[in-house]
């Protein structure tokens, strides 16, 4: 029967590693926020680029 108790503390641990791993966060909430602003801006430019990238060849396609 030792081999069901190793397997029980073995479960114990990889739990508690689990949960250590959940917890990292080394930002603060007004850090967050200002990423995901900055990269929500980024995330428009970017569409904004293949909107007008998409036009340009609508354009060009429609000429020939």
């Amino acid at each position: 029967m030792a081999r069901g108790n190793q397997r029980e503390n073995a479960r114990e641990a990889a739990a508690k590693k689990a949960g250590n791993v959940k917890n990292k966060t080394t930002m603060s909430g007004s850090e967050q926020m200002r990423n995901k602003d900055e990269v929500a801006k980024i995330m428009r430019e970017k569409q904004l680029a293949a909107e007008e990238k998409k036009k340009a060849e609508a354009a060009a396609g429609g000429k020939k």
